[in-house]
């Protein structure tokens, strides 16, 4: 089996591809950290409010 190298090119865009995704992943892991710390200082009255 031979080992063939990627070229340089691409291995800059699965770099790239790589850090946006990790970029993605730590944006949504705020926004449902966020969410959550809100529902916590809401508190659990929160879904008893008329409507």
């Amino acid at each position: 089996m031979m080992n063939i190298e990627m070229e340089p090119v691409q291995v800059d865009e699965k770099k790239r591809r790589q850090r946006s995704v990790a970029i993605a992943w730590a944006i949504v892991a705020l926004i449902v950290l966020f969410f959550i710390v809100t529902l916590v200082q809401l508190g659990a009255n929160v879904f008893n409010r008329p409507l």
